[in-house]
C-alpha cells in the first residue's frame, strides 16, 4: 500500500495538512535536541522530510539514518536535495519491529506519522529504545483523535469522509480510507506514554497541537 501512494504521498499530506506537516516535523525535530556532530535515526521515514531536517541540524560532522520498509519511498527521499550545510542522510529499508542497528548507537530516533502503522506497537516502541544512546531521545509525531467538540466533530467528517474523498482522486482510495482507521485504532496520547514506560524509557512528556489532531511524545533512555 504505502509502494502504491508514495506517488502522491507529499501532495496528499500538504492537501490534508494545509502544509502544516512541515510544521510539525520541525517540532518534532525540536524536541530531538540534536546538535551538530549528534547522530539520529528516523524510523518509518517515508519520503525523507523528517530526515532532511535532522540532517539539517546535526550538520556535515552528524549523522543520519532514514529507514523504512517501503523500497518507492525511499527512492523518493534519496531523489530530495540535501539542505546546504546538512549531513547527507542514508536512506535505507529497515523493519522497524527488528531495526539492523546496534544497541545504543544513536543520539535520537524520531519517527514521524508511523507508529500507528507498526503491527505490534510495544516490539516497535522497545527496538526504538534499544537504539538509543544512554541520555539519546525518543520522539514520535502522530496523528491522535481529539476528545472535545468541535474538533471531534470535524474530525470526524475530515477524515471519515473527506480524506477518503481526495485519496479516491489520488487513484488510492482504500489506502486514505485505512488511513482514518488507523488512527482510530491508536491509542490516545495517555496510552502511547504508557507504550514508552514499558519500553524503560524516562522522562515522557506529550504536546497536543492542532486543537487535539496531533500529539509530540518524547523520552529519554535512562543512564
Amino acid at each position: 500500500m504505502f509502494d502504491r501512494i508514495a506517488g502522491v504521498y507529499d501532495v496528499m499530506n500538504s492537501a490534508m495538512t494545509a502544509g502544516l506537516h512541515h510544521r510539525w516535523r520541525a517540532r518534532a525535530v525540536d524536541r530531538a535536541a540534536v546538535g551538530p556532530g549528534d547522530s539520529a535515526l528516523d524510523v518509518c521515514c517515508g519520503t525523507g522530510d523528517l530526515t532532511l531536517e535532522l540532517a539539517r541540524r546535526v550538520g556535515p560532522s552528524g549523522r543520519v539514518v532514514g529507514s523504512d520498509f517501503s523500497e518507492r519511498m525511499l527512492d523518493l527521499a534519496r531523489d530530495k536535495p540535501v539542505p546546504a550545510g546538512a549531513a547527507t542522510p542514508i536512506f535505507e529499508w529497515g523493519d522497524a519491529l527488528s531495526l539492523p542497528y546496534d544497541d545504543g548507537g544513536f543520539d535520537a530516533v524520531t519517527v514521524g506519522f508511523g507508529v500507528r502503522n507498526l503491527s505490534d506497537l510495544d516490539r516497535g516502541v522497545a527496538e526504538m529504545a534499544r537504539v538509543l544512546k544512554p541520555g539519546g531521545r525518543l520522539v514520535v509525531l502522530e496523528i491522535t483523535q481529539p476528545a472535545r467538540p468541535p474538533l471531534s466533530t470535524f474530525f470526524s467528517i475530515w477524515f471519515d469522509r473527506i480524506v477518503p474523498l481526495i485519496g479516491r482522486f489520488a487513484g488510492d482510495r482504500d489506502a486514505y480510507s485505512y488511513l482514518p482507521e488507523s488512527v482510530k485504532r491508536f491509542p490516545p496520547p495517555r496510552g502511547l506514554a504508557e507504550v514508552i514506560d514499558r519500553a524503560g524509557l524516562a522522562g515522557i512528556r506529550w504536546t497536543v497541537l492542532a486543537g487535539g489532531i496531533i500529539a509530540i511524545h518524547s523520552a529519554v533512555r535512562p543512564g
